[in-house]
């Protein structure tokens, strides 16, 4: 048997959970997700509790019971405190600026990057060099610090662009002045 599939999801009191014939529908004070299964697997409700229990035996059922337990969990972790990224630029003249539904990226180029918010994830610049992206879907605030970071990934000489804030930049030595 799964191991991350047999934890029960415990839902805490201001999260409401519906479970629909194909579709699980989670609404907290942080927003409302909803995900789509497949009939392998079923969600079983009891005393503030959720179970995810598999329908059949076989390879691909065993699969999703992990899947599904693990998303139905960030769903519920979501919507009741959210998922916070937080990335760190580093570089002369390298500054990021949160505007209405958009940030302002300064990554060296030529001009600089206007990058759009997608709708449910807000994303604060509290100095011009950290950036911090949160929201309640866990997929959708990696996506945008992954789109984020890939503008101007961190170089290995001198550590120049945008990397995150758990990361570290392995350095190389630079060329040295052979006569």
């Amino acid at each position: 048997m799964s191991r991350v599939g047999k934890l029960p999801v415990s839902i805490p009191d201001n999260v409401k959970l519906e479970i629909g014939p194909s579709q699980v529908r989670v609404e907290g004070p942080k927003g409302k997700l909803s995900q789509d299964y497949c009939p392998e697997v079923r969600f079983e409700m009891d005393s503030g509790e959720c179970a995810v229990v598999r329908t059949a035996e076989t390879k691909r059922a065993r699969a999703m019971h992990g899947l599904y337990r693990q998303l139905l969990y960030n769903m519920v972790h979501g919507v009741s405190q959210g998922f916070r990224r937080e990335l760190h630029i580093t570089g002369v003249g390298y500054r990021a600026e949160a505007k209405e539904g958009s940030v302002v990226l300064n990554l060296g180029f030529s001009t600089p990057i206007e990058y759009r918010v997608p709708e449910g994830v807000e994303i604060v610049c509290e100095t011009p060099n950290r950036v911090i992206i949160t929201g309640s879907d866990k997929q959708q605030v990696g996506q945008v610090a992954s789109e984020l970071r890939s503008l101007r990934p961190p170089e290995p000489y001198k550590g120049k662009g945008v990397k995150y804030a758990e990361e570290t930049v392995r350095r190389k030595v630079g060329k040295s002045g052979v006569k």
